[in-house]
């Protein structure tokens, strides 16, 4: 994504007219051929015979990381009453997650009605065997094949694009092709968006304007050293003089340009000399704000040729502090949903009818800011006044969704509750290594259940009773109380022979002719395998055989603090996977233990000291541990039949609501009566 993005989307630009006009000449062809044969009906199934029923209507509400122990608690204590309400219309079920239950894992289930196999999403982060070095996993940028240079510019001569790596049909896409109606608001691993008739939102993958999952930037003229290693964020040491500075919102890099430079976008500061006020002046956007007080959506425009070529974002900024130091915090440059400069909706006037309609929105992936919290740039109740914002948008989306809902299928996703369970968990369980009692924010999980049952009170209350309902999440939630250094394990049980004993990431310490194993991602772990990884040494005979020893050690791996068993499954991926894309798969699965998970450094390939850690971050709450300990939520106002729900049975069970049978290639099965 960084580096590449601007380029990509000026050159689909150029060939643009081009295809529109080829588009037009099959569309008249296509018509033609329509009336010519009487045929094109779109509301039969042509390989059944079956009729297609477009008039159904279906609701599905996708919230993110709720926990079905969490809703029978609540429930029992008469603070849920709408999931109770449909609870008793029809059923609730615990559902099955992913095998690793992380949420890209997990929707591209709920998406295609297949596993991993069939999908070839494993993890948040995959790794190329051929290089050995840790990507993202859903989606990535192609750069255009040929470019010439002219001075200090260079110029495409072919068109590159972004592609999204999620593999198989995505549901709706049989919805469509049968006529049905159908809106897809931010489901994750959807970005860009699947091309078609379906108007979508993409979720979890969206980047910012500079091509990151979200880089907030900070400006402050205290001591800026203990900002050293800060993660997901750029701070900016300025110098107050006369009472103002001068600074500048880092954009996407302009590869029009040699060396691709960060093209930037500068601003003014003005402080009130008495009071705690400040003036902001961005391009030609004045801004008063008083000291704790947020801006509105601000729209800025990066010139990456000019007076031809721009890319517009917008960003808001937080007067957190004016004395005795200026702290200025400014939302991550969100992609502008007035004017994209990447494929975030399809059709592509979609963002824009609906910023038309309820404002600017956060239009990043995830748009909840955890990194500024666990950097402590906001503080606990400026991150929940930050997910308040996002929350309103949501909740205008959803109103602005509902008042137009006919028929077909309307999903909405939610992933509040999931954010909120990751940061504050802390908050609430004093056995937490983060827990702190002077901290008395104990019901902001709870709280943000609460609010996920109003938002499923507005959809009863506007629904009609004809109208199929389903709420799911992707997975339940559990404590993250100690980080397992899978790498450094391996390192010491012999598995991996590193050239100098130093923590540097991305393995590039790693003695290859001498590792047998190695981990990538939160839950993988990949054996060096002869003629599949560039310098493998693991003959594919000795595979099975190793993989039984390490999977042994695993499960025998016992935390000296307290005695408990840190893995409690290990999968291997023949044994849970089918389909196509078996051969991207880690060779195990890692599934930890409640309690336990996978430490940061272990996700792109470091090497810390020590194998285990209390887990002393804000980041608190987890999911990325064995699939059968946290199982998500299914309720419906329809019986489910199913004792054991999965995520992959719901596409099959969408398609069956309007009368479509189950695709190939899917695993699941129809689970409404």
């Amino acid at each position: 994504m960084i580096g590449y993005m601007k380029f990509v989307i000026f050159t689909q630009m150029i060939s643009k007219n081009i295809r529109n006009t080829v588009s037009i000449i099959a569309l008249i062809v296509t018509l033609s051929m329509c009336v010519m044969l009487t045929g094109c009906d779109s509301n039969s199934d042509t390989a059944s015979g079956k009729a297609v029923d477009a008039d159904k209507k279906l609701i599905v509400i996708g919230f993110d990381g709720m926990d079905p122990k969490i809703v029978r608690k609540l429930i029992a204590k008469g603070k849920l009453p709408h999931f109770k309400t449909l609870s008793e219309m029809g059923d609730f079920k615990e559902l099955a997650t992913s095998i690793p239950p992380q949420s890209p894992v997990a929707w591209s289930n709920f998406i295609t009605g297949m596993n991993p196999g069939g999908h070839g999403i494993f993890d948040f982060i995959h790794r190329d065997p051929e290089t050995m070095f840790p990507y993202l996993s859903t989606s990535k940028t192609e750069a255009p094949e040929s470019t010439i240079s002219i001075g200090d510019w260079v110029i495409p001569l072919s068109e590159g694009k972004v592609k999204l790596l999620r593999q198989g049909k995505a549901f709706w896409e049989y919805l469509t092709e049968h006529g049905i109606t159908t809106t897809i608001f931010r489901v994750p691993a959807n970005f860009p968006t699947v091309e078609g008739d379906a108007h979508q939102i993409s979720g979890m993958g969206t980047p910012d304007i500079q091509g990151t999952y979200g880089t907030f930037s900070y400006y402050t003229n205290e001591n800026v050293d203990k900002f050293e290693d800060i993660s997901g964020g750029v701070v900016f040491s300025v110098n107050v003089a006369n009472n103002s500075f001068k600074s500048a919102l880092p954009g996407p890099q302009n590869t029009f340009k040699k060396d691709s430079p960060e093209v930037k976008v500068e601003f003014e500061v003005y402080i009130d000399p008495e009071n705690p006020v400040a003036k902001i002046s961005v391009q030609d956007n004045e801004i008063i704000l008083n000291e704790g007080e947020w801006s509105d959506w601000i729209t800025v425009e990066y010139e990456i040729i000019p007076y031809i070529e721009k890319a517009n974002g917008i960003a808001r900024f937080y007067l957190k502090e004016i004395r005795p130091n200026i702290k200025l915090y400014v939302t991550p440059v969100n992609i502008d949903p007035k004017a994209p400069a990447l494929p975030i909706s399809n059709p592509e006037d979609y963002s824009k009818e609906l910023a038309k309609a309820i404002g600017p929105f956060y239009t990043q992936g995830i748009p909840e800011d955890t990194k500024a919290l666990s950097e402590d740039v906001l503080n606990d109740k400026e991150f929940l006044h930050q997910t308040n914002i996002v929350f309103e948008e949501e909740l205008n989306m959803l109103d602005y969704e509902l008042a137009r809902f006919k028929q077909g299928l309307l999903f909405f996703y939610i992933g509040r509750a999931d954010q909120l369970s990751h940061m504050f968990w802390r908050t609430m369980d004093p056995e937490h290594p983060a827990f702190d009692e002077a901290v008395k924010l104990r019901e902001v999980i709870e709280n943000s259940y609460i609010e996920m049952d109003t938002v499923l009170g507005k959809v009863l209350e506007r629904m009609d009773p004809d109208t199929t309902l389903i709420v799911l999440s992707d997975h339940g939630f559990a404590p993250f109380y100690r980080a397992f250094n899978l790498n450094t394990w391996l390192k010491n049980e012999g598995y991996v022979t590193l050239t100098e004993d130093t923590e540097g990431e991305f393995f590039q310490n790693v003695d290859w002719q001498n590792t047998r194993a190695y981990g990538v991602g939160f839950n993988g772990l990949y054996l060096n395998l002869k003629e599949r990884e560039l310098k493998g040494i693991v003959e594919p005979w000795e595979k099975n055989k190793l993989l039984d020893e390490i999977s042994e050690k695993l499960l025998s791996v016992r935390d000296p603090k307290n005695g408990e068993q840190v893995v409690s499954k290990v999968y291997k991926a023949k044994d849970v996977y089918q389909g196509s894309y078996m051969n991207e798969a880690p060779d195990l699965v890692i599934g930890y233990n409640e309690g336990y998970r996978a430490s940061w450094e272990t996700v792109l390939g470091s090497f810390p000291e020590e194998t285990l850690r209390d887990n002393k971050e804000k980041w608190s709450g987890d999911h990325l541990m064995e699939a059968e300990l946290v199982p998500g939520i299914l309720l419906s106002n329809k019986k489910i039949v199913s004792e054991i729900p999965a995520l992959y049975d719901m596409a099959p069970t969408i398609l069956a609501v309007f009368g479509i049978p189950k695709q190939e290639g899917m695993i699941g099965e129809n689970v409404l009566k």
